[in-house]
């Protein structure tokens, strides 16, 4: 790289999970500290980061592509941006994004990027790093004070992973289990709180994996960060994702029950309803336990909306396999869920399986299983119709004058109505579509 002039203006572009759109916030907040600003919408910025996920397949590639387009497009506009490469992907393929793309500048890991700083300042003066260590020192110490946030925040309260699931890459790109300091989490959420959001969702690869102690040295759980939380006044909704069923307590399913702010809302993945396809996942459930706790969160709260995540053509998936997912599907009635294709991740146990699925077979079935799923999504939606509820207002919607908001069980709902944004408003919910809601204002809630 040759010396360059220090950027003044940045556009992170963060892929997959809700960690990673947390992480390209802090990164965000990382270049504003040091008096780099957003690129105006629509205006090539001169420090583009990637914040990359490695989840799908081809996610490298991808990669790969977008640093070509931006390449191309700085060369037809007289001046190339500067290149970040971070998240899973640096992570995994940190060296080799350097050998293969001369105009990548810096690649930095998702537990190394509170360094992003100071990669920078050596890239001004020509230097290309590499950073995919993952350092014992606090990284969310080292990273800038919360700025101002919209009325919906996150926070990584946990993050890593030990489960060692045979598809998954996570354990390898994001590092063992680690739960963040109690006493750090609360006061993040103040400063949240106090910044204008008034819904948080707590975030970890295995969310409800967190512990912690409070200030009398007392053993927490996840359960017992959230009724902390749920004392700050000016919070008025709590969520978290992504569960794992292995790490479910009573107590989390009671807080279903007891805290108010807590949203009605559980997203917990089972990846599919065959016990010889879970156990060859190295998922600890079967279909019958992962049914018995849906069955005790709906007995702390009724009204719960559920979520999962499916994987179809897991290495080995049979038919009559596949139709024991379809079954659990059909048992549940979800009221929102993700379904993917299985993808060979390099490295992974799975990959080096036997018997792998035909593309056209996965395809037929992935949607297949999307029928289902949205037939019960459209299903809840439908049922929803004729209840009062409170819905924070979020953005714009897509026409002029629609406003969109969130309903307790993470619905989109629309109105047409004169609103801002962090807004709470109490509606009916009067039409239900398959992916969203119209909603009838009823009156303003005191903020």
């Amino acid at each position: 790289m040759k010396t360059t002039d220090s950027p003044r203006t940045y556009r992170v572009k963060s892929f997959g999970c809700q960690m990673n759109v947390y992480d390209g916030e802090r990164m965000a907040e990382l270049l504003e500290a040091k008096g780099i600003t957003p690129a105006p919408e629509g205006e090539a910025a001169d420090l583009v980061v990637l914040n990359t996920c490695h989840i799908r397949e081809k996610a490298t590639e991808k990669v790969y592509s977008d640093i070509g387009r931006l390449v191309k497009s700085g060369a037809e506009a007289g001046k190339e941006p500067m290149i970040a490469v971070a998240g899973c992907v640096a992570q995994a393929e940190g060296e080799e994004i350097m050998k293969r793309a001369p105009a990548v500048g810096m690649v930095v890991g998702p537990q190394a990027y509170h360094r992003l700083g100071d990669m920078l300042d050596r890239a001004v003066k020509g230097e290309r790093s590499t950073d995919t260590d993952m350092p014992e020192d606090a990284k969310f110490a080292a990273l800038p004070k919360r700025r101002k946030v919209s009325p919906t925040a996150f926070l990584t309260v946990q993050e890593g992973c030990d489960k060692f699931c045979t598809y998954c890459v996570v354990p390898y790109t994001r590092g063992a289990e680690i739960s963040r300091p109690y006493s750090e989490l609360v006061d993040e959420a103040a400063k949240l709180v106090d910044a204008g959001a008034r819904e948080i969702t707590l975030l970890g690869q295995n969310v409800n994996a967190w512990s912690g102690e409070d200030a009398k040295g007392h053993t927490l759980g996840l359960d017992g960060l959230i009724r902390e939380l749920a004392k700050l006044p000016d919070l008025k909704r709590i969520r978290y994702t992504t569960s794992h069923p292995n790490d479910v307590t009573e107590g989390l399913i009671a807080a279903h029950g007891e805290v108010e702010k807590l949203m009605p809302y559980l997203h917990l993945p089972v990846q599919s309803g065959s016990d010889r396809v879970l156990k060859a996942m190295n998922r600890s459930h079967t279909a019958e336990s992962y049914l018995k706790l849906l069955e005790r969160f709906r007995a702390a709260r009724p009204d719960i909306a559920l979520s999962g995540d499916f994987i179809v053509g897991f290495p080995g998936e049979t038919e009559a396999e596949f139709e024991e997912t379809l079954n659990i599907v059909d048992a549940v009635g979800y009221a929102q869920a993700f379904s993917f294709k299985y993808s060979p991740r390099p490295g992974t146990p799975a990959a080096g399986m036997e018997n792998h699925v035909a593309k056209e077979v996965m395809d037929e079935r992935l949607q297949r299983l999307q029928a289902h799923l949205g037939r019960d999504q459209y299903a809840f939606n439908k049922a929803s119709v004729g209840k009062t509820c409170d819905i924070l207002i979020e953005r714009r919607g897509r026409r002029p004058g629609q406003w969109l908001g969130k309903s307790p069980w993470l619905q989109s709902v629309f109105f047409d109505s004169e609103l801002q944004i962090g807004d709470t408003v109490r509606a009916e919910l009067v039409h239900a579509g398959p992916s969203s809601l119209q909603g009838r204002l009823l009156e303003q809630v005191a903020a």
